[in-house]
């Protein structure tokens, strides 16, 4: 991995990497350009973007002198000062002649909204993943006895039993220089203090390890979409069955991957060089294929954000939540980590939400919550919702929208929502209904054909098999009904033909689904509506 570093790739005239050699003799017209081109590869980013000074358009690194270098910096912040960015320096190397510097530009809270980051907290029961968040999101560390997973938990069971078993989302906020938010409240974990404070959030949902909690765990993946997956393993037991499973789940369903060795200071040195060894060898197995490094300076914290949009790689960390020792490295990474999901093309296409909380509020009514996948909602929209359980759809009224706890006029897509609404009970709303555009014309479905892949069952499936289907906030049972190969065993991939049991739903075509029944693991694309 350290190799490449002498070579940059060739620039690319997509996403967001600008390389500049130099940047020292700067027009008024030469700026206005260099603005357009900043404001190009901001919009790639999804708010931020990387420059690398010193290095040709082919890659090669020149280096410039001390007060070129100088110079270029100074030129390239008047560049984002015109579109309200802010430029932070993030890592340095030696070129052939000179300095090279790469760096981080990143919009400013004042004119955007935070840039937002998703990422989902998977490992093994006990691993230490909800004390790690709550290390990460406090600034507080753990006393070794559950302090910190106390802090960031739902429920009094959760804190008695120490063990997460519902969807939990806590959020890490950044400012425009990288500085943890968070740290500076009163109250660390308020919502909205931070969501106003930050250039850019880091949202984890938090799920549950044990394996009796799979469904909920499968929920909050599927229902999220997270850019990322952190996944957490305990250097006292290794990468556990569970721990696997979520591993191969994050793969069939396309989200990189970085790992996080927790509970360093309670092993031996070579207990803990087992683990990682345990997960260098999981990470190069056919079907995984992912190249694994450790993260063991800041430098290596720079390359793996670089490169983690590729899902090629799988960065490792070492990290104790009771010493601190490898934390600040992963707060780093975490600030450098770019969006993968680019909301801003999903802006302009007609709403989508799936309602993946339902509340019933004193004085409001029924409140709904959930991820705006596509378009915008406002107060006062007339919306619908639906499929019901007879499925009919319903044109209900937007009252008022909350983001971070915060009342706003519109929901964007990328951002959860809760929306109050009007002309419907709290009883008749279901876990998994769609809220869309009134303009559209939505099928309750019942019947849809697909492409599976079985990752996983003991035995064989034949029409007539039921398993659960998870897709958004969608978990419910479907049956086989009719399929291209008879029978499917482990490994195996061909169309079926699945009915919904008990229930309609809205599904569209192209859209990737889980399936779950004991032991079996599956994972389709929805190929045609049948009915």
């Amino acid at each position: 991995m350290r190799r490449s570093l002498s070579q940059y790739p060739p620039e690319k005239e997509e996403g967001k990497t600008e390389y500049k050699l130099k940047l020292t003799r700067v027009s008024e017209e030469r700026l206005e350009h260099l603005a357009s081109q900043m404001k190009y590869r901001l919009s790639e980013g999804g708010g931020e973007a990387f420059y690398v000074l010193g290095v040709s358009d082919e890659g090669e690194p020149l280096g410039l002198t001390d007060e070129e270098l100088e110079v270029s910096l100074e030129n390239l912040r008047r560049v984002a000062a015109r579109l309200g960015a802010r430029v932070k320096v993030v890592r340095e190397k030696r070129g052939r002649r000179g300095r090279v510097v790469e760096v981080l530009v990143r919009l400013s809270r004042e004119d955007s909204p935070p840039i937002h980051v998703s990422i989902t907290v998977l490992g093994n029961v006990d691993a230490g993943k909800s004390t790690l968040v709550g290390v990460l999101c406090t600034g507080r560390l753990d006393d070794g006895n559950g302090a910190a997973m106390a802090r960031i938990a739902r429920f009094l069971h959760e804190v008695e039993s120490g063990r997460t078993s519902s969807v939990s989302t806590r959020f890490l906020g950044f400012d425009v220089e990288g500085r943890v938010v968070n740290y500076e409240l009163v109250h660390p974990l308020d919502e909205s203090e931070i969501y106003l404070n930050s250039a850019k959030i880091i949202a984890f949902t938090d799920l549950g390890g044990h394996e009796r909690y799979l469904r909920t765990t499968l929920r909050g993946v599927m229902s999220r979409l997270p850019d990322y997956a952190m996944l957490v393993v305990g250097a006292n037991a290794g990468l556990l069955k569970m721990g696997r499973e979520h591993l191969g789940i994050c793969v069939a369903l396309g989200i990189p991957v970085f790992a996080v060795v927790t509970k360093i200071d309670m092993v031996a040195e070579e207990v803990l060089k087992r683990t990682i060894e345990e997960l260098r060898y999981v990470a190069t197995i056919p079907g995984v294929s992912k190249l694994p490094f450790e993260v063991r300076r800041l430098d290596d914290a720079v390359v793996a954000a670089r490169h983690m949009q590729s899902g090629r790689v799988l960065p490792i960390f070492r990290v104790s939540s009771v010493t601190g020792e490898g934390v600040e490295l992963l707060r780093v990474f975490l600030n450098l980590l770019p969006p993968r999901t680019r909301w801003r093309e999903k802006l302009g296409k007609p709403l989508l939400m799936y309602v993946d909380d339902i509340f019933n509020v004193r004085g409001v009514g029924p409140v709904v919550a959930g991820l705006v996948m596509r378009g915008v909602v406002e107060v006062d929209d007339e919306v619908l919702l639906g499929p019901f359980k007879d499925g009919s759809w319903r044109p209900v009224r937007v009252k008022s929208i909350h983001v971070n706890r915060l009342p706003v006029e519109k929901g964007l897509a990328g951002q959860e929502v809760t929306l109050a609404l009007t002309n419907v009970r709290y009883d008749e709303i279901e876990k998994g209904m769609a809220v869309l555009d009134r303009k559209e014309r939505p099928a309750s479905v019942r019947v849809f054909e697909a492409r599976v892949t079985i990752l996983k069952h003991p035995t064989t499936i034949k029409p007539g098999y039921q398993a659960v289907l998870h897709y958004g906030a969608i978990r419910s049972t479907v049956e086989f009904v009719d399929m291209e190969k008879k029978p499917m065993r482990t490994g195996d991939r061909g169309l079926v033909v699945l009915r919904f049991s008990y229930h309609p739903w809205y599904l569209e075509e192209g859209s990737v689904f889980v399936l779950r029944e004991a032991r079996t693991r599956a994972i389709g694309r929805v190929i045609k509506i049948v009915e």
